[in-house]
């Protein structure tokens, strides 16, 4: 059956009548669990707690059954020792030892698979007491899991890199993948891949097939990065099988227990055919965000439930109904969070948990007398920090919601615990944190008020480049090479996404660096959505240094002006400024050594927000158009190094406060 790409168009949705039990069936045998719901029939190994079955709609099993039962579905991370350098650790699959029913009826079942930790097992496998946990409810069409994991004061160090849910389906039957409606397609097979078919390129993940199985392919790059997605966007996404017509999806119904905030960026679905639940990982970040763990440190989290979601059309029916269908289920889980079915004490109920309102204004009085709503803002509670350090924690939970044109915000479903509220605003550089912690308890409802942010500000906008919303993308994108397209992302909105446009730095500067002028030149066209390093002749890199070059009609001398370099993402980079002098030593400023995100190779257009305010004497500037700003990344190396700007600043000195709101 034929499936046509891109968004489908519908008025209603068609519903189907389903086989039914009884209710929820258990069986238990020695290698293996089963949960039956008359509608679909979920396999577990006994007592490993892997996925090794799922029989839907005359499919006997939509997993690869040509993979072993521990590489179907499972839950796994990535840990290391403590004093481990990189971000490359051991793989566990988390098989367990020990299978316990908790609730089984006609109208629930759920099953427990745990593996304790002792100190027989030092070094061997990480030292966490871990409870996977699946639950089938009667007349459901999928079914929940959810993970705890348990760190106990007494037991040692280590670190996580990656903390996931996978399913690998089954790859005669699932072809077409759905991740958002702009970002769905046909699907080149896993073997497309492999040598003699694929050429790696740059690095293992990025894949040129050269000779796929289905022709259609030939020509493309497959790389899971392309398709990557920011976590609040994360809710569903799955793969579709045409004959007969079936959905698999994945729904997460709440991102409370993923690490780093809404926009940290996560793999999805990929070839594989492969649908990924991640919680926890260090891609667009590196190391800031490895899960470290003292000795003697408790922790408990619980990852999760997230709802597998089956789905089925007669053949006469367009199979993108199946996505449809899909993003109608994941509203309703949505709206059914947080459940009350999981078993767990450790996941709290609606009536365990607390809320919180308010409203956040914007004080800049160089751009209003007033207070600004913060339309759109970020506002989040997550473990006590310092501003902006959201975007590093990894170990507690986050809740976030955005604020309403005048400023409103409204989170909902709190676990109880200490939190800090954080804020960021679109269009504003910077981070808000409220001054005090803020404690939920069960049942509480906070009013906090009115919050007021002042983004950092001395004086005038002299001029500007960018837009301040954490994110490149609105800076000069270059077509691919047409060697190494992805057809998903031509004319898309994500042109950011297609492979190696890093290459076409030096094809566009082939003599010299990029040099902008204000009041001349247009970031959209003119300023490259990242300053990497430069590609010689000699297959090595170097460094780069970018002009900007204004005109000032006056200038004071003994004032300090205020340069702000706002990046989107860093990738083992020096960031240096110089003010109209390219050779000067030390330069004015220098951002040492920053980041580890890989945002530039992996198509990320951000990682981390990073924000630099560079005084500058008045007395390095000049009366007239000959002044200019020289930022240098001196590392080089790698096609891979380099910084993404979010925004650029200069503010003039302090002006009077009667004269503020005239000069923006």
């Amino acid at each position: 059956m034929k499936i046509s790409e891109g968004p489908a168009h519908v008025g209603c949705f068609i519903f189907f009548l389903l086989p039914m039990v009884s209710g929820v069936q258990l069986q238990v045998q020695d290698k293996h669990v089963v949960m039956d719901n008359g509608i679909l029939q979920v396999t577990l190994s006994n007592p490993e707690g892997i996925v090794t079955g799922i029989q839907f709609q005359g499919i006997d099993n939509l997993l690869e059954v040509r993979n072993a039962e521990y590489d179907r579905g499972y839950w796994d991370l990535v840990w290391s020792k403590p004093g481990k350098k990189g971000t490359k650790g051991t793989l566990d699959r988390i098989e367990a030892t020990n299978f316990t029913v908790i609730v089984e009826n006609e109208e629930q079942v759920e099953v427990s698979f745990t593996r304790l930790w002792n100190s027989s097992l030092e070094g061997q496998v990480v030292p966490l007491n871990i409870d996977k946990r699946f639950i089938m409810l009667h007349g459901s069409s999928g079914f929940y899991t959810y993970a705890i994991f348990e760190h106990l004061g007494e037991w040692p160090a280590f670190n996580i890199d990656n903390i996931r849910m996978a399913f690998k389906l089954n790859k005669d039957k699932f072809h077409f993948m759905s991740i958002a409606d702009n970002r769905q397609r046909l699907m080149p097979l896993p073997d497309d891949r492999l040598p003699g078919r694929g050429q790696v390129l740059a690095y293992p993940e990025a894949v040129l097939l050269v000779n796929p199985v289905e022709p259609e392919f030939k020509g493309e790059v497959d790389d899971k990065y392309l398709y990557s997605c920011k976590s609040q966007d994360i809710r569903v996404h799955g793969w579709i099988c045409a004959d007969p017509p079936v959905g698999f999806w994945q729904i997460t119904p709440s991102i409370e227990s993923r690490s780093a905030g809404p926009l940290k960026q996560y793999l999805a679905s990929h070839v594989g055919p492969t649908s990924l639940a991640l919680f926890h990982s260090v891609h667009y970040s590196g190391a800031d965000l490895i899960l470290r763990f003292g000795h003697s440190e408790p922790w408990k989290k619980v990852f999760g439930p997230i709802f597998i979601y089956l789905n089925s059309l007669s053949n006469e029916d367009d199979p993108l109904l199946l996505w449809e269908d899909a993003k109608q289920q994941m509203i309703f889980e949505v709206q059914s969070w947080p459940y009350d079915f999981p078993a767990s004490k450790d996941f709290p109920q609606s009536d365990e948990r607390g809320t919180l309102h308010g409203r956040l204004l914007v004080e800049d009085r160089y751009i209003n007398m007033d207070y600004i709503a913060a339309n759109g803002a970020y506002v989040g509670l997550a473990p006590p920090g310092n501003a902006g350090s959201w975007q590093r924690e990894c170990k507690g939970y986050q809740f976030w919601a955005r604020a309403n044109a005048d400023g409103y915000f409204y989170i909902d479903h709190i676990r109880t615990g200490n939190y800090s509220l954080y804020a960021f605003v679109p269009g504003f550089i910077g981070d808000y944190k409220y001054d005090f912690n803020i404690t939920i308890i069960e049942g509480s409802y906070i009013d906090i008020g009115d919050l007021v942010y002042k983004p950092p500000r001395n004086g005038p906008t002299l001029w500007e480049i960018g837009i301040p919303d954490r994110y490149a993308a609105e800076f000069y994108v270059p077509d691919p090479d047409p060697k190494y397209i992805n057809k998903l992302y031509v004319n898309h909105t994500d042109r950011y996404r297609q492979y190696g446009l890093w290459e076409r730095y030096a094809e566009l500067y082939p003599d010299e660096d990029l040099i902008y002028i204000v009041n001349q030149s247009d970031y959209r066209k003119d300023w490259f959505f990242a300053q990497v390093t430069r590609k010689k002749d000699n297959q090595t890199y170097e460094g780069t240094t970018w002009q900007i070059k204004f005109e000032l009609d006056n200038v004071n001398e003994s004032a300090v002006y205020k340069l702000r370099l706002a990046l989107a993402s860093a990738h083992v980079s020096v960031l240096q400024v110089r003010i109209n002098d390219p050779s000067t030593e030390p330069p004015l400023f220098s951002t040492g050594q920053i980041g580890k995100e890989n945002t530039i190779a992996r198509h990320g257009i951000y990682g981390l927000y990073w924000l630099f305010n560079v005084d500058v004497p008045g007395a390095l500037f000049v009366k007239g158009n000959n002044n200019t700003i020289y930022l240098t990344q001196a590392l080089s190396g790698s096609p891979f190094r380099g910084v993404m700007y979010d925004y650029i600043r200069l503010e003039g000195p302090p002006l009077p406060p009667c004269n503020s709101s005239n000069n923006t």
